[in-house]
């Protein structure tokens, strides 16, 4: 790293102004590129740190700049510090411009949330020790591992050469959960390095507790082929350290494969040459905090602009895609389909999917194990499995012992006084939590309002759910729960997944984060228990959520085609008719799939129109609502947006009036939004652009 000398400009000095992106947000008076002065020309994508006020800002160099004389320069300030790196690419510079534009944003707030934090705090001799300790680490990791050749299924074969065509287009695999998708990761990343020393190729999960099986898989056939260190992991739960370790290593090419979460889209990777987005219809994929993006959308963009065509590859994965992913997938009228789809409709080694049994609620006898929320049958079949040395899985969305307490008197509720939420009962320390802002307080031995001392509890959690099969089960078989509660610290959620591997688990109980990718062998039984929360809501992607949520689910169980034969799903619904239960028995995908396109298209909504979300956040809901109408009035006020207005005209934008958010308000911050749409993604972006000033 060079250190800058800061003394008073010389006259007989040349002199060079410098423009810089630093993390601004686009709300801030400040511009988007700011300037400064350098005692030589440094090449776009350096990484400087700069003076801001009275702090100083990791920044990079953004724009070229002429020399400038030195009475010029006066009004500028100097360049502090130039980290001795490589600059980052064209590309990469080109996806932060693309992102910032798309997204409405400062160019500097996605940089900065690329790159590793303490890249602004290393002085000279700390980012020396750094580079030398990871070159040791790298010289001293000799971890062998034995690789067992898989062989490949016929579906396997002809999607592998699929992936070897010259069609430039993005792939959609569409695999049933088991067709074995990661092994054709695999193969198709090693094609791709052993074809060029220095490629490399990045691999998105959705969820970091993913990674860990992930890293382990990719570790034992990458690194012994292309040597140890080769593969990195890239996500929001690493030390700073271990980012920055992660984040050079990528940067200077020594990492071959990065293997992260969305984050990961953004990383500097010279030498890209395939990405794979695991799970592509994941929402996590969405960033909704700070410099909001898509990282599955600016994978496929980044694929499409990074080098010549078709030199970057992508390839979306899932058994459930995004219905504007499978939108894509599909011609329209004489034009080709967006994206190449490759379809592994079998599981590998004969195993079958699940047979899918609905339970209706309506017709199931009070008893105690439906006041915990099974069905007597359900259990029966979890203690028969359990017997038979299977495993049983149950998915409940939902953490703790009961979602609310409540009066029977006078209607009390544990609602959080900060949230518009209520406060979880958590019944093993005594305790409500709010899940939104944190406020933990005592539980009350009687109503506050009232003082009678009944206080009851309104549906369960995955606690009261682990004390239910613990007291029907008995000691003689083992129940783990799975919840972000229960892997609090650090190394739990790893020796939890390894003891269900290993067979010490008979019942495992957890919230989503159970359902997605976990390769569990012996699991024959996987039963949704309350499922039919999510049919119903807002969200018009709340169908789509829940099945592929199920699916997910779902796959789990029989994964060994030796016991697939006997693996089941339960769904325990009061509505066994719906469509969307239907389909999921069927493993129909492609049936739901056309059901939601058809819906959406008669009621004009994405992918058949172009949305944008405008929040604000203020003390009162008021406030909020008015900041947003205010600006909606603005827009409506100036005849420039006449043309956008006209309802007949095509480039037409409607904005709807501001309402609360679903979540209404979170630590005492009431939050409103305004619905922008318009009927092309090029019109929205223009009204968006010149909406900004007035915002």
């Amino acid at each position: 790293m060079e250190e800058r000398n800061l003394n008073p400009l010389q006259p007989t000095q040349a002199l060079y102004s410098v423009s810089v992106v630093l993390p601004t947000p686009a709300h801030s008076r400040l511009p988007e590129v700011l300037s400064y002065y350098h005692s030589a020309s440094l090449p776009l994508g350096t990484l400087v740190r700069v003076p801001l006020g009275t702090r100083e800002l990791l920044g990079v160099v953004w724009m070229p700049a002429p020399g400038l004389k030195t009475p010029e320069m006066a009004r500028l300030k100097p360049i502090t510090t130039v980290l001795d790196l490589p600059p980052l690419s064209k590309a990469w510079l080109d996806l932060i411009r693309f992102a910032a534009s798309y997204y409405q944003r400062f160019a500097g707030e996605l940089a900065m949330a690329a790159l590793p934090p303490q890249l602004r705090d290393l002085d000279e001799a700390q980012f020396a020790r750094l580079l030398k300790k990871r070159a040791k680490k790298k010289s001293e990791k000799t971890t062998e591992w034995t690789i067992t050749p898989l062989g490949l299924s016929p579906e396997q074969e002809q999607v592998l050469k699929q992936l070897q065509s010259a069609d430039p287009r993005p792939k959609l695999l569409f695999g049933a959960t088991g067709s074995g998708k990661t092994e054709v990761y695999l193969r198709r990343i090693e094609q791709v390095l052993a074809a060029d020393d220095t490629a490399q190729a990045l691999v998105m999960v959705p969820e970091i507790n993913l990674t860990p099986q992930m890293e382990a898989r990719f570790q034992a056939r990458i690194e012994a082929r292309f040597g140890a260190g080769t593969v990195v992991l890239m996500h929001s739960g690493m030390t700073p350290a271990q980012r920055t370790a992660s984040w050079l290593a990528a940067h200077l090419g020594q990492a071959r494969l990065v293997l992260g979460t969305r984050l990961a889209v953004l990383a500097s990777m010279p030498h890209l040459r395939l990405i794979v987005v695991d799970e592509e219809h994941d929402p996590s994929y969405k960033s909704q905090d700070g410099a909001r993006y898509s990282a599955r959308d600016l994978a496929v963009y980044r694929a499409s602009s990074e080098g010549a065509e078709g030199s970057v590859q992508v390839i979306l994965g899932s058994a459930t895609p995004a219905i504007e992913t499978w939108h894509n997938a599909h011609p329209v009228g004489n034009k080709p389909s967006r994206y190449q789809r490759l379809d592994m409709p079998s599981r590998i080694h004969a195993a079958v999917m699940p047979t899918v049994r609905l339970v209706d609620l309506r017709l199931q006898q009070k008893s105690e194990l439906m006041a915990g929320g099974l069905a007597p049958a359900l259990m029966e079949a979890i203690t028969q499995r359990a017997g038979r040395g299977e495993q049983s899985l149950l998915f409940l969305n939902r953490r703790g012992y009961a979602p609310v307490l409540h009066c029977g008197s006078c209607e009390w509720k544990s609602a959080c006084p900060n949230c518009s939420a209520n406060q979880v009962f958590h019944k093993k320390d005594r305790r409500l939590r709010c899940h939104h802002c944190s406020l933990t307080t005592a539980v009350p031995r009687q109503c506050p309002l009232c003082g009678n001392l009944d206080i009851g509890m309104q549906g369960r959690g995955t606690e009261q759910l682990e004390e239910l099969l613990v007291q029907q089960l008995g000691t003689q078989f083992r129940v783990l729960r799975l919840d972000a509660d229960s892997t609090k610290t650090k190394g739990s959620l790893e020796a939890q997944i390894a003891s269900v591997h290993a067979g010490e688990i008979d019942v495992l109980v957890g919230t989503q984060m159970v359902t997605k990718g976990h390769d569990f062998r012996r699991i024959t039984l996987v039963a949704a228990v309350n499922p039919d929360s999510a049919l119903f809501a807002a969200d018009f992607r709340a169908p789509e959520r829940l099945f592929s949520l199920l699916m997910q689910a779902a796959g789990r169980a029989g994964r060994d085609a030796s016991i697939s034969n006997a693996a089941e799903m339960w769904l325990q619904t009061q509505h066994p008719q719906h469509s969307l239960y239907k389909a999921l028995a069927a493993h129909d995908y492609p049936a739901f799939a056309a059901s939601q396109l058809a819906e959406r298209e008669g009621a004009a909504m994405p992918p058949f129109s172009y949305q944008a979300l405008l929040r604000a956040e203020g003390r009162t809901q008021q406030l909020a609502q008015a900041f947003l109408d205010s600006a909606a009035a603005l827009v409506q006020a100036d005849p420039a947006f006449e043309p956008w207005r006209d309802p007949t005209a095509k480039n037409h934008v409607t904005l709807y009036p501001a309402v609360p958010m679903p979540m209404q308000r979170i630590a005492n911050i009431e939050r409103a939004q305004m619905l922008v749409e318009a009927p092309s993604r090029m019109a929205l972006q223009r009204m968006l652009t010149a909406w900004q000033p007035y915002l």
